[in-house]
């Protein structure tokens, strides 16, 4: 199969991706941001492809699907930003390399074979669901049915991993509120659930952005966490392809599970190369490979595998299937809506039921504000698309900031809109679909996290406590704080 993401020949500075190139931009001269045009080297060329299931003597039947190659406009490794390391571990990202595992379970030898894991992001079932005209449930289902009919062995759901992030944000925000100074500029407070955010603010912006990220791990890091440490050590079943396996393993090495996350945009790819998903197993990736919604369609499209619907796996050891479930936000995680009703209740006492949003600039760039005998307590905000951002920096610089919190995704629209799925064949937005997509995510079951019994026994059986070490080891992380660009912040968007 080969998928219309190429990567694109820079000229100049900026040189091929892959070849060496300064790990941090330079900033000797006024910028463009790559992202706002595409070249045309090639990108949608999509020539016959073998269908899935067709042999390929030793090579397997998957061995003719093309590399999936991130395109640089469609992420934010704008300029220099992409090592010449990463941008090899990047090729590796791709069906390929997920492939290439499923045929290493084929062969005889045992000691080569992994259990394979994918985890797929809420915002992504919608996208199944208007493509396959089903829903989200069906979707879900019949998502499942087709990864297991090539050879994995468990899907599972990552609107838990959501949860965590969610909740540890919270508690991150009310204590950086008390904490808040003219000393001490605790505030605001940056979501870091978006890659290609954290990646621009780290490798381009450094201080004074940097520190104001939030520390909670976004939830494909959490997922990794949850895959590799807490499921590795609890039992695993049969294998989907032999029925007659009842063996029962406990324990299992992290680096005997691949793990595939399923994800709206090409951020979650430069994501997964920096997951080290536990100081403790230093070296140990929470994310072997990120695959686009886009491209498992693809798969699917090009599949004449017989595929019967499965349940959603669980990672707990009853065997009820997970219910398909979102949290409160339009487009994405809603880290803005719950943190805002923590906050409103953990530090005035207030009862928010509904929430708000006021647009401001733009329909993507939204304020929520807590208010009480005309004056203002909470002032949050949502602003999606860099534009968007790149106000907010500015205004950051310059210390006229009024916000103590803001939800910040690189695109427009939010998550659903990644540039993975919904898209033309010319790589713009297809909007019919992305209507589809709103409408059957608002109408997915909205459940708070404080609500799940399942999160709060992993606290105490997994993390040894809410405010344990290791709970801060497995739901924080730390960023890069490079010398800050002044010209980036000229960049034009």
């Amino acid at each position: 199969m080969k998928l219309t993401r190429t990567v694109p020949k820079w000229t100049g500075r900026r040189g091929t991706l892959g070849l060496p190139a300064p790990a941090l931009p330079r900033c000797d001269r006024k910028k463009e941001c790559s992202k706002k045009t595409k070249t045309d080297d090639g990108e949608n060329v999509s020539p016959d492809v073998p269908s899935l299931a067709q042999e390929n003597s030793e090579k397997g039947e998957f061995h003719k699907l093309a590399d999936a190659k991130i395109f640089l406009s469609d992420c934010l490794a704008c300029d220099s930003c992409v090592t010449a390391e990463e941008g090899a571990q990047l090729s590796q990202q791709n069906a390929k390399d997920f492939f290439r595992v499923l045929n290493l379970n084929k062969k005889c030898d045992t000691s080569e074979h992994k259990v394979l894991v994918v985890s797929v992001c809420p915002q992504s079932l919608p996208y199944f669901a208007a493509k396959l005209n089903l829903s989200v449930t069906d979707a879900s289902r019949r998502l499942c049915g087709f990864l297991k009919s090539l050879g994995v062995h468990y899907v599972f759901d990552m609107a838990i991993a959501a949860d965590f992030s969610i909740l540890e944000s919270q508690k991150e925000f009310v204590r950086r509120y008390h904490q808040h100074s003219d000393e001490q500029r605790a505030l605001p407070m940056l979501t870091s659930a978006c890659p290609g955010w954290v990646r621009y603010a780290e490798r381009v912006l450094g201080h004074p952005v940097t520190p104001h990220l939030c520390t909670a791990k976004s939830p494909q890091q959490v997922m990794g966490s949850l895959v590799k440490d807490y499921f590795a050590k609890q039992q695993l079943t049969k294998s989907p392809t032999l029925a007659d396996d009842k063996r029962v393993v406990k324990n299992l090495p992290p680096e005997k599970i691949f793990h595939v996350v399923v994800a709206p945009c090409y951020d979650k790819k430069l994501e997964a190369l920096q997951e080290g998903f536990s100081t403790a197993l230093p070296g140990a990736q929470g994310t072997d490979c990120v695959l686009t919604s886009g491209e498992i369609t693809q798969m699917m499209e090009q599949s004449d595998l017989s595929v019967k619907d499965a349940a959603v796996d669980t990672l707990f050891r009853d065997a009820k299937e997970a219910v398909v479930r979102r949290h409160d936000g339009t487009g994405s995680d809603g880290h803005l809506a719950h943190v805002f009703r923590h906050a409103a209740k953990e530090l005035f006492n207030e009862h928010v039921e509904e929430i708000t949003y006021c647009a401001l600039r733009n329909k993507d760039f939204q304020e929520v504000t807590l208010e009480k005998n005309g004056e203002v307590l909470l002032r949050f905000a949502a602003a999606y698309g860099f534009r968007n951002v790149q106000n907010l920096v500015l205004k950051l610089r310059k210390g006229k900031f009024p916000y103590h919190f803001v939800e910040v995704l690189a695109c427009p629209g939010g998550c659903l809109n990644g540039r993975g799925q919904a898209q033309t064949e010319h790589g713009h937005t297809d909007k019919f679909v992305l209507r589809q997509m709103e409408g059957i995510y608002a109408d997915i079951p909205v459940q708070p996290p404080e609500s799940s019994a399942h999160v709060q026994e992993l606290y105490q059986e997994w993390l040894e406590g809410t405010d344990s070490l290791k709970a801060q080891e497995a739901l924080h992380t730390s960023y890069q704080s490079p010398e800050r660009c002044t010209a980036a912040l000229d960049m034009k968007w």
